[in-house]
């Protein structure tokens, strides 16, 4: 079993707030930037605060269900509520709808469906998508959900991860098979994941549905580690992979154009900054 190295958490003191409330905020937030579990001691250790005022903020995070205790009793992660908290974030953004004039200018562009979608949990969740006008298409609308293993978005983000926050998402149970193309075997997804961080891309070749290929690019984040993805969706009659990856510099302008969006509105500029025409 591999080891679980804590992670440096910053200079002493960096959980600050004004109120106990934004302590509380501030200890959740240092917690959810990384992708390892962490103990009480290891809080302690890395943040100067004292251990019975950082066991009392654990309690009150856990019996809120925004932290979750692991089966040793020891390692904490992020709970239900956190996770549910981040989904509802992520689907009811303000930005919602220069992203989506984004998207549809690209499913204009190339003449296929696209959707943007994040990692939750050991799933994928689409939070936009716009429809080719083709008759034959997959409906897959905001909030659907697809597994990791066999989705570009999935695999996408998971490369980025280091090995013990990959596994703690594809130890939920036996990966199901849904196509004769499904990755299942933990080793040829860590091939599959080796490549993608070598190519910047990855690719659903039926695996999740047979006759429906994919491509997903990440939204770059500055600050780090991208959980924001842009992919187009075809059925092999129209689309080769060969032919999918034809559309990269096109999925690449899109992402670079959402990318700006985010920092754009971290910086506190208006939506309403002219980015979408033209990417």
């Amino acid at each position: 079993m591999e080891n679980l190295t804590e992670p440096e958490l910053g200079p002493a003191g960096a959980v600050q707030g004004e109120t106990p409330a934004l302590r509380l905020f501030a200890l959740l937030e240092l917690i959810t930037t990384r992708d390892q579990l962490f103990t009480l001691q290891s809080l302690v250790d890395q943040t100067g605060l004292p251990k019975p005022t950082l066991h009392r903020m654990l309690q009150q995070l856990e019996g809120a269900n925004l932290l979750t205790r692991q089966s040793d009793g020891r390692h904490y992660g992020t709970g239900s509520r956190m996770r549910r908290m981040a989904e509802d974030v992520l689907l009811n953004d303000t930005r919602h709808g220069t992203r989506h004039a984004i998207l549809r200018g690209l499913v204009d562009e190339i003449g296929e469906s696209c959707n943007i979608t994040a990692l939750s949990g050991n799933e994928v969740i689409y939070l936009d998508r716009v429809e080719t006008n083709e008759p034959l298409r997959v409906h897959l609308g905001p909030g659907s959900r697809v597994p990791v293993h066999c989705s570009a978005s999935g695999k996408l983000i998971l490369a980025q991860f280091g090995p013990t926050q990959r596994e703690r998402v594809l130890a939920t149970g036996p990966l199901q098979r849904f196509t004769a193309h499904t990755l299942t075997d933990k080793a040829e997804i860590e091939a599959e994941l080796a490549r993608i961080r070598i190519d910047g891309y990855a690719e659903d070749r039926q695996e999740y549905l047979d006759g429906l290929v994919c491509l997903a690019v990440l939204v770059p984040n500055p600050a780090g580690r991208s959980n924001l993805c842009i992919a187009v969706q075809a059925p092999m009659m129209r689309k080769s992979s060969e032919d999918l990856l034809k559309l990269l510099p096109a999925l690449r302008r899109a992402a670079e154009s959402i990318s700006r969006i985010e920092d754009h509105a971290d910086l506190g500029s208006p939506e309403s900054e002219p980015i979408a025409a033209g990417w």
